[in-house]
């Protein structure tokens, strides 16, 4: 699987965790849908993002709807939203 779900897509917002290792990228399709996909980056990949789930099949009419989606895929949003899921 490549770094990125589909070159096509534009990542509209990418959150990182406190430790700098996972992310997660909000992203707006060509036909105007939304999803999201998480990935890891570890030391050992030197540093690419690698996807860790298959979210990105996930489709969202809205950015906030995929931001809700991702908030309760992704067990460690919350947190890095300082608690309040996004």
């Amino acid at each position: 699987m490549s770094s990125r779900p589909d070159r096509e897509w534009r990542v509209r917002e990418s959150l990182e965790n406190a430790e700098g290792n996972r992310c997660v990228d909000l992203f707006e399709r060509s036909d105007g849908t939304f999803g999201f996909e998480e990935f890891r980056r570890d030391p050992e990949d030197r540093g690419v993002w690698t996807p860790l789930t298959y979210y990105s099949t996930r489709t969202y009419a809205n950015l906030a709807e995929a931001r809700r989606g991702a908030s309760d895929a992704v067990g460690w949003l919350a947190p890095h939203q300082g608690g309040d899921a996004l």
